[in-house]
């Protein structure tokens, strides 16, 4: 049974796909809590520039190193597998993300063993495990819910642009597609993760400002946008290896199918 499922190539392809797309909504997810400056890792000097009525430069969350991937998975999912396959895996990436969550929050509430600070180089490594993944409740809730409103809006513009343009100028719809989701995705998760949840919780100090929320927002959305305009060649290089690998016909019928899902 299990072999005459991996020989289906369309059944094959997709797992693979999935595959990919899973693991790095999961990691984007994880490691998107650490806001760092690109500017101090690539070793050049902040921008400084005078708007959103300060000085602003790219404080991006590093999450923003994954995302184009995941959005460039979804556009080559939808246009192979049509809406419901995209649908199936963002539901499935938000459970399991979910699951995850849940997974590492009991962790940090198990009791640590004495063993456990042998060998590191800190006075207490469970207070570390607990500051590097202990991700507060409105983080993890402002992340999935980003991540269903850009998956989303993703699939729409997809098949909107597909529509008006037809089968060729694949760079429109998925450039186009990635940069219109990833707009309101970089500022949802930090509304509802830094703005809104703490304010709510009535603990100020925690509270971002909105020009925080504007800098940060805009750097993301910033970045996100060259890497879209940059990862350009590679949605045409996996085009033609999915086409090659699938064959001409198989992959016309998988895209006309999407086309009506």
């Amino acid at each position: 049974m299990i072999q005459s499922i991996l020989k289906d190539k369309a059944t094959r392809l997709f797992i693979i796909l999935a595959g990919i797309f899973i693991a790095n909504a999961m990691l984007a997810e994880f490691i998107g809590i650490k806001i760092f400056s690109l500017e101090d890792t690539l070793g050049m000097n902040r921008a400084n520039l005078n708007i959103f009525g300060g000085n602003f430069s790219f404080h991006l969350s590093a999450g923003v190193l994954l995302w184009p991937v995941v959005f460039v998975m979804t556009d080559i999912i939808n246009e192979y597998y049509g809406r419901k396959g995209v649908r199936f895996l963002s539901y499935l990436a938000v459970v399991l993300i979910g699951y995850a969550f849940l997974v590492v929050l009991g962790a940090i509430e198990l009791a640590p063993s004495e063993y456990f600070r042998i060998g590191h180089h800190i006075s207490n490594p469970n207070d570390a495990f607990k500051g590097v993944f202990g991700q507060g409740l409105w983080i993890i809730l402002g992340s999935l819910v980003a991540f269903l409103v850009g998956q989303i809006l993703d699939v729409l513009v997809f098949h909107r642009i597909k529509k008006a343009t037809g089968e060729k100028n694949i760079w429109i719809r998925t450039t186009g597609s990635t940069l219109v989701s990833q707009l309101i995705d970089s500022f949802v998760v930090l509304f509802i993760a830094f703005y809104l949840g703490p304010k709510i919780e009535g603990d100020a100090t925690k509270q971002w400002t909105l020009h925080q929320l504007a800098v940060t927002g805009s750097g993301n959305y910033l970045y996100k946008f060259i890497v879209a305009i940059l990862m350009t060649p590679l949605i045409y290089l996996l085009h033609a290896w999915i086409e090659k690998y699938l064959g001409h016909d198989l992959a016309k019928q998988m895209k006309n199918s999407a086309m009506s899902k």
